[in-house]
């Protein structure tokens, strides 16, 4: 039977300690069993579980371990391990696995504690905590332009996952931080179409609000508008009622709105890194695809699919040519594009503010609700408020190093 230590050191961050210690290992035939490393403000921790061979003593290789870690000015120590220890903790690696994903202007200890007692109280074990987010010069800008992101890798499985989503939703409102929980598989690491609502999401702006401005009937259409991303009155019967308010409306001004747009923060690198990485992107919209294309040249979405607004002799009518694209449409959408691209739902990610964004948001593999109304957050698997869409590249695990 195998003698099983844990070697921790600590100390000053160097070229050479992790080969110099293995170095002597190696010269004992020693089982490396795991190993990890973390550096924090160049300071090195390096934890190494060896198995000792039955034949070897362990005396022997842990002296020269000791001279070796005292002759680099490292601080180390031995931890024995029983064998019925080390085969339980080997058993649980099969265990349910699952990320927690921390996103904030500005983390503090308040946050990573609050996040860390509920994943407890729900037996969740975390085996790891990283940040994504680059380090912040406290020379920087406001925190209001900063970000942050720190991912805890979780292991176990809630008994209530909607209470536990329920919690962190409460202190994400709290502490004005935003907290994501996914389930760690393959398709988490393997995310390739990402589908967006346009209004209120990539851009800051109701575009049919911005019209009716120019209508003359804004505070009127706002007042539907509000209504229908709240979830109060059905998004088809909104849209008819406040496309009729824009009747007459002429057609010159749609180009002057488009050039003034909003963009929302973050779009711009969320869509270059998305590109970059050979996703997909598409905007499934409520709104019009005038204003949909315009965002697409801008930025090279891969589809565009929202409503035509129907023109006459150079007036709008008050109404759109074909099928009205309201939540369900976007539902249909989402599949047709992951089913022409050869990608399971499961690989998707879909965006979105409104109450209409739901059935998408619940087919796709990640949904979103992006600086959402309450209702939506609450239904939404995941939500981002503060911070801005690019955002999301954290929840799909990437870091700041990794992105354009």
């Amino acid at each position: 039977m195998k003698e099983i230590i844990l070697l921790n050191l600590s100390g000053r961050d160097k070229p050479g300690v992790s080969s110099s210690i293995t170095a002597i290992l190696a010269q004992y035939n020693i089982d490396i069993l795991d190993i990890g490393q973390a550096v924090i403000h160049n300071t090195l921790s390096l934890g190494i579980l060896i198995g000792v061979p039955t034949e070897s003593e362990s005396s022997p290789v842990l002296r020269d371990v000791l001279f070796k870690a005292h002759e680099l000015d490292m601080n180390i120590r031995f931890e024995p391990v029983e064998q019925e220890a080390y085969e339980e903790w080997v058993s649980e690696q099969g265990k349910s696995r699952h990320i927690i994903t921390l996103l904030a202007r500005n983390i503090t200890a308040e946050h990573i504690g609050s996040v860390a007692q509920t994943a407890a109280n729900h037996g969740l074990n975390i085996d790891n905590i990283s940040r994504l987010s680059g380090r912040i010069s406290l020379k920087e800008a406001p925190k209001e332009k900063t970000r942050a992101c720190v991912e805890f890798s979780v292991r176990g499985a809630p008994a209530d996952t909607a209470q536990l989503r329920a919690e962190f939703l409460h202190i994400a409102s709290e502490l004005d931080v935003d907290i994501a929980f996914q389930k760690d598989d393959i398709y988490r690491r393997n995310r390739r179409l990402v589908v967006f609502d346009m209004d209120s999401t990539l851009i800051e702006a109701e575009v049919i609000d911005e019209l009716a401005k120019e209508a003359g009937v804004g505070e009127q259409v706002a007042e539907i508008t509000e209504a229908a991303m709240r979830g109060e009155i059905d998004f088809t019967e909104s849209f008819r009622r406040r496309m009729a308010l824009l009747k007459g409306l002429d057609e010159s001004v749609l180009e002057g709105i488009a050039q003034r747009l909003p963009l929302t923060e973050g779009v711009e690198e969320l869509v270059a890194n998305l590109k970059a990485l050979g996703f997909k992107t598409a905007i499934l919209s409520g709104g019009f695809n005038y204003f949909g294309r315009f965002l697409q040249q801008k930025m090279g979405f891969d589809y565009v699919y929202a409503n035509e607004l129907e023109i006459e002799d150079g007036k709008v009518t008050g109404n759109v040519v074909g099928t009205v694209v309201d939540g369900n449409r976007k539902a249909e959408l989402l599949r047709e594009i992951a089913e022409r691209e050869g990608i399971r739902l499961e690989q998707t990610i879909a965006v979105g503010d409104g109450a209409n964004d739901l059935p998408m948001l619940s087919i796709a593999g990640l949904g979103i609700a992006f600086r959402a109304k309450p209702l939506v957050r609450q239904s939404a698997k995941q939500a981002i408020s503060t911070l801005g869409l690019d955002g999301i590249l954290y929840l799909i695990g990437f870091r700041d190093r990794d992105t354009l």
